[in-house]
């Protein structure tokens, strides 16, 4: 049995109420019922709340990857500046001119390389795991997990 209740709403409200229940094929009381329900519904507003701590949840996880990569950059960066500035020795003004031939021709087979990397998708980040097992796991080991 439902009970009846008389409600009073604008004329422009009133119209888009008849013009979705013609198009549906419904009457304007279950229109209207259904737009009642759904506002009284809790259940609209928990699953946008739980769609927003996912989407959160997945761009911290992205910014907490982004710190990590970004951190492992930068030391590799700093140690390998400190390791070539403690290694490389001064060189005589008469070597500078070749040396620095050789620097360019040094520097543009890295550039190629590199670009070779990226358009291959190979990343050092994705290295490093892989290298840190190779060198703590024993060689037997090491050798059965690539395989996999």
């Amino acid at each position: 049995m439902r009970d009846r209740m008389n409600v009073y709403f604008p004329p422009a409200l009133l119209k888009q109420i008849a013009d979705l229940a013609d198009r549906k094929g419904l009457s304007r009381s279950a229109i209207v019922e259904a737009a009642v329900a759904s506002f009284l519904s809790p259940d609209g507003a928990d699953r946008r709340e739980a769609a927003f701590t996912r989407r959160l949840d997945r761009l911290t996880r992205q910014v907490q990857r982004l710190e990590r990569n970004v951190g492992i950059s930068t030391e590799t960066l700093a140690l390998f500046v400190r390791f070539w500035l403690t290694i490389t020795p001064p060189l005589p003004s008469d070597a500078q001119a070749a040396a620095q031939v050789k620097g360019r021709e040094r520097y543009e087979g890295f550039i190629e390389a590199l670009g070779r990397r990226l358009q291959k998708g190979q990343s050092l980040l994705q290295e490093i795991p892989n290298d840190i097992t190779r060198t703590t796991m024993p060689e037997s080991m090491a050798d059965s997990a690539d395989q996999h």
